[in-house]
C-alpha cells in the first residue's frame, strides 16, 4: 500500500538530521507535493501522540518560526532547536548556515 500525502511529509521530515532545518517548501518539495507548503504544517498538526516525528526542524522559507512569537509552541520550538545547536535569534534561524542540504 502507497504512503498517503502525510506520511510522506512525516517520512521527509523523519530524514532531517538533528541540528538541519528544512523549509516547508522544501519539505513538500521532497516528499512529491510541489508547491503544497501550505500543506505541511497541517500534516504536522496531524502528528499522532507519542510520535517522534521532528517537526520543530520545518520553518518558514526565510528561517522564522511559523507560531506567534511567545506562545507555548514557538517557545517549545525554540528550546527543541536550540538543544540541537540550532541558534535561535529573534524567532528566526540562519538558513544558509543550518539548512538541509541532502
Amino acid at each position: 500500500m502507497e504512503p498517503t500525502k502525510d506520511q510522506k511529509i512525516w517520512q521527509v521530515v523523519l530524514s532531517i538530521p538533528k541540528g538541519r532545518v528544512a523549509s516547508y517548501g522544501q519539505v513538500a518539495d521532497m516528499a512529491g507535493l510541489g508547491r503544497q507548503a501550505r500543506y505541511i504544517g497541517r500534516a504536522l498538526g496531524k502528528l499522532p501522540a507519542g510520535h517522534s516525528v521532528p517537526w520543530y526542524r520545518v520553518l518558514r522559507t526565510n528561517g522564522q518560526i511559523a507560531f506567534p512569537e511567545g506562545s507555548s509552541t514557538f517557545l517549545m520550538q525554540k528550546e527543541l532547536l536550540e538543544q540541537e545547536g540550532v541558534e535561535v535569534i529573534s524567532g528566526r534561524v540562519s538558513m544558509r548556515r543550518f539548512r538541509w542540504l541532502p
